[in-house]
């Protein structure tokens, strides 16, 4: 589960994805255009110590894009190219916030995720001492089942931004993140698929491959 702090941000996610997005390859709206939120989603980090949420946002009226995010109490070594920026948590103070596709946890979870089947993270505020769950806005399933073997994914051995997508390259799998949705895209397979408001057929979010030996895979 996710258990979320009710506080301010600055600057916020919007405005910082507002002014990272134009800079990226697979970006199609105006640079100067207001970032809206469209919907989001979390998955667990098993230690505990990073936030992992994907959020769907719209630049004015351009295709709604899809950026996964990671938050972390310090620099992430080696992810310099994957910064989106800092911004100033007023329960948990500086936060490194991270394009997911250049973090190790959001890899290794996606992964998870699509191979065993799994959803996203229950979320939860603490509110006067009490803990509140939060409905959902956005419900993602992977494709797999409870008992499959999870690619041990490693290190990230290349991340490419492409025209319409993120591709991953790990030890053991390669993970494709559709950028921009709904697209023409796979619906079988090692997949990872959404609806939300707005989009109640199942999109594909996320695919996977495997690219080594099954030597690299671990029993979940």
């Amino acid at each position: 589960m996710a258990l979320l702090h009710r506080a301010e941000l600055r600057p916020t996610k919007l405005e910082l994805l507002a002014a990272w997005l134009p800079g990226r390859p697979w970006y199609q709206g105006a640079a100067a255009a207001d970032v809206e939120r469209v919907a989001a989603f979390r998955f667990d980090d098993p230690a505990g110590a990073v936030g992992v949420e994907t959020m769907l946002v719209r630049a004015g009226t351009g295709p709604i894009h899809q950026v996964p995010l990671t938050y972390r109490d310090a620099p992430l070594d080696g992810a310099d190219d994957w910064l989106i920026g800092t911004t100033e948590h007023s329960v948990l103070g500086r936060r490194w916030v991270y394009d997911g596709c250049g973090d190790p946890v959001y890899v290794a979870t996606l992964t998870d995720v699509i191979y065993s089947g799994g959803v996203q993270a229950d979320e939860y505020f603490e509110v006067d001492g009490a803990v509140e769950h939060r409905a959902p806005n956005m419900l993602v399933t992977g494709s797999g089942v409870a008992d499959a073997d999870i690619p041990a994914t490693g290190a990230l051995r290349r991340v490419t931004d492409e025209e319409d997508s993120t591709v991953v390259t790990t030890d053991s799998v390669q993970l494709t993140v559709l950028r921009r949705l709904p697209a023409g895209n796979p619906v079988a397979g090692a997949i990872l698929t959404g609806t939300w408001d707005g989009q109640p057929t199942p999109v594909t979010l996320a695919y996977a491959d495997p690219t080594l030996s099954p030597d690299h895979a671990q029993r979940r």
